[in-house]
């Protein structure tokens, strides 16, 4: 596999790569740490004639508290004892992800914004022309439910549900202007694997902020995957929760690697603030959460597994969170 020849931009001002991508009618893809994108691009996955490069943009690799610019490498907040002092469960999952070499070039931002997965997309060139394409891709049809409306491909990012729990927000630079939205905004839920986010043309993540009371609440992270290093996750599973006299406050679950985007399960936890989480609510808590969701069969493992293990995850970090040493 090679990188085919496109036209590379070094901007060092976030207004600058505005201006860089208005100016690429053509298309043009923002280059963060290039270890999902040059990846693909190699397999000529949807290739843009222009890469704008954000890694001479000083404002996103700053860090300041609870404010990580998107461009921070994974690396370098993973050995900020700082940093994983106040957020544990954001530390687990920078640590489950990829490998140190990978994390050295990766960002922050660009996990966030990971390329949803497939294994009819996530292919080379010859395989996939082999099939006819996809839709995501090429082609006109998904082959993972057959039809031509909607892709399903899998957000495969480890942060987002790690910090989802958190209430993180995010920062966004676009030429219309700036804003902050809360982290799970930023996903489009009634979209696809294609329609993802709810970014505008042109516009950049700058930042990730987290609120004071992240720093008040027990979390953890853990992730299912076919081999314990280096792979995508075939599930993610982030808890957080305030723990006041043996009481849950502020409950939050997120997954990711199930469903095109990552998902929160607020209707599930907000009636059990303030209960006990005793092992029965545990497992029924873990139970609900199994029965909602819907993973499809386009990873590794199957759907009706990956299902099964949302049940099995779920109640491991409630009980971690919790306190408890076992599940009774």
């Amino acid at each position: 596999m090679h990188l085919d020849p496109f036209e590379l931009h070094r901007p060092t001002t976030v207004e600058e790569a505005h201006r860089l991508y208005a100016e690429r009618p053509a298309g043009a893809d923002y280059l963060a740490g290039g270890t999902d994108l040059l990846p693909n691009y190699k397999m000529h996955l949807n290739l843009r004639p222009t890469l704008i490069s954000l890694d001479r943009i000083p404002e996103l690799a700053r860090r300041d508290g609870a404010r990580v610019g998107a461009m921070v490498r994974l690396g370098d907040l993973e050995r900020d004892a700082d940093f994983v002092g106040r957020y544990p469960g954001v530390a687990r999952a920078l640590r489950e992800i990829a490998t140190p070499l990978v994390r050295a070039s990766a960002t922050l931002g660009g996990n966030l914004l990971l390329e949803t997965r497939c294994f009819f997309f996530n292919q080379s060139e010859f395989w996939r022309a082999s099939l006819g394409y996809c839709l995501k891709a090429d082609g006109d049809r998904c082959h993972v439910v057959p039809q031509k409306e909607r892709c399903y491909a899998t957000f495969s990012g480890d942060l987002a549900p790690a910090l989802a729990v958190l209430d993180a927000e995010v920062e966004l630079a676009g030429p219309g202007g700036r804003r902050t939205i809360p982290l799970l905004d930023l996903y489009d839920r009634a979209g696809d694997g294609i329609r993802r986010t709810h970014l505008r043309p042109g516009e950049i993540l700058t930042s990730v902020l987290l609120p004071p009371a992240a720093r008040e609440r027990s979390a953890t992270y853990s992730k299912l995957r076919v081999r314990p290093s280096f792979d995508f996750p075939e599930l993610g599973v982030a808890v957080a929760a305030r723990i006041v006299d043996g009481r849950a406050t502020e409950l939050r679950i997120a997954l990711g690697g199930i469903e095109t985007c990552p998902r929160r399960f607020d209707e599930l936890t907000t009636p059990l603030e303030g209960a006990p989480l005793d092992g029965p609510r545990r497992r029924e808590l873990a139970a609900a959460v199994q029965a909602a969701v819907r993973p499809v069969h386009n990873t590794f493992l199957p759907p009706d597994y990956r299902r099964r293990m949302v049940g099995v995850y779920v109640r491991r970090a409630l009980t971690e969170v919790v306190g408890a040493t076992a599940v009774p």
